[in-house]
């Protein structure tokens, strides 16, 4: 998609914050209102803006642990990966699930309540599924960068 400075500088603006209301964006961008909606609709429309929700904060929310879990598959088939990646689709502990290269086949960011928790998660949900050969957890201390923010050169 084309994306011309000021659709840019919209979409920067509507990373840093989705709720506020047209005309403020509009005015901050440089649009008026009625083109800056029109933008926002074809962005959506276009499935460049696939949708707006709100980011809350793990610790805050009770989620203690957060773990980046690497996995390896005993047979590298059409079918295990399926029926992997459909497992892990369903999981609410999983919040993001990368296909890698190298010496593992996929990595999950996965968050839980506490160790405990987490020891259970990982036992009956990734190393119980038939295609999983085996897991490596590392556990994060502390998060040191995170965006939700594409860089868009603006």
């Amino acid at each position: 998609m084309n994306l011309t400075r000021t659709d840019r500088r919209l979409l920067t603006e509507l990373q840093k914050d989705a709720t506020r209301n047209r005309s403020e964006l509009a005015e901050t961008v440089g649009m008026s209102r009625a083109s800056c909606w029109r933008r926002i609709r074809d962005f959506e429309n276009a499935g460049l803006i696939e949708r707006r929700v709100a980011l809350l904060n793990p610790k805050k929310a009770g989620f203690t642990i957060e773990v980046l879990l690497l996995v390896a598959m005993k047979e590298h088939s059409d079918e295990n990966r399926r029926s992997f990646e459909r497992h892990v689709s369903l999981l609410p502990e999983v919040m993001e699930c990368f296909s890698v290269s190298g010496d593992r086949d996929y990595l999950l960011q996965v968050v839980a309540k506490d160790m405990e928790s987490y020891n259970e998660f990982l036992n009956a949900e990734i190393l119980r599924h038939a295609a999983v050969q085996s897991a490596s957890s590392t556990f994060v201390l502390r998060r040191v960068k995170y965006s939700t923010a594409l860089p868009l050169g603006v």
